[in-house]
């Protein structure tokens, strides 16, 4: 039984009733973005027939890990997809694509973005919690007008052959990398899949972008109460 004299603890204050500005966190692709933006990149990076054959060496090893894990699967495919890529390449490919992505009907919710501006109108702190590579993500928000936008984002690194993967920032990853930028609770979270079922639990107000009715009881099976649903186009 609660002590009613007993002192809250500090960890226990919301962020809004500490004085600061709510924090509303929002996922990329499927929230804001209509398509997974990384996987529209890569299939640019693989539309012409030499990249195609550079992955062939690549198959007998994609056939036998893949049953296993389909992370390392694609792990393989988008290091093939960036072979010969140093950093400085890297980036004028990536931002050169956000680009065009952005010029291309139908690539982005109308519904997300206004919700996202309504939030900076109501001086809310937004932060965009991805799964997509930093430099691609943060050029589609500079492109959309939103260069103002906090990013928390996948990383990638130089190797010896080209960029690799250094951190796939989805699910319980994404709570880890907000906790490294010093974001420790929020108030309101948008997420799309079971995979933001981390980032949504932690949420006073979990938000579940168009999903499907079994989607929407995994999810609240997972987090044990209901949760906001949104239907964007």
């Amino acid at each position: 039984m609660d002590d009613p004299g007993a002192t809250v603890p500090d960890d226990a204050v919301p962020a809004a009733a500490a004085g600061g500005p709510r924090i509303v966190l929002f996922d990329f692709d499927g929230v804001i973005t209509v398509a997974d933006s990384f996987d529209l990149f890569m299939r640019e990076r693989y539309s012409g027939m030499g990249r195609k054959l550079l992955l062939l060496p690549a198959l007998p090893w994609l056939a036998l890990v893949r049953p296993f894990s389909w992370r390392a699967a694609v792990r393989t495919v988008v290091h093939v997809g960036l072979l010969g890529l140093d950093e400085r390449r890297y980036r004028e490919q990536a931002l050169g694509f956000a680009g065009r992505l952005v010029r291309r009907p139908k690539q982005f919710q109308r519904d997300a973005l206004q919700a996202l501006r309504r939030h900076q109108v109501e001086g809310d702190r937004v932060i965009v919690v991805t799964g997509c590579e930093r430099i691609l993500a943060r050029g589609l928000l500079d492109e959309l007008g939103l260069p103002e936008v906090e990013l928390v984002a996948s990383e990638l690194a130089p190797g010896w052959l080209g960029m690799r993967v250094r951190r796939h920032n989805i699910g319980q990853r994404k709570l880890q990398s907000l906790a490294e930028a010093g974001v420790a609770r929020w108030d309101r979270a948008y997420g799309d899949s079971a995979l933001d079922i981390p980032m949504l639990r932690e949420a006073a107000e979990p938000v579940l972008v168009n999903g499907s009715p079994k989607l929407c009881k995994q999810v609240e099976r997972a987090l044990g109460r209901s949760v906001e649903r949104v239907a964007w186009y």
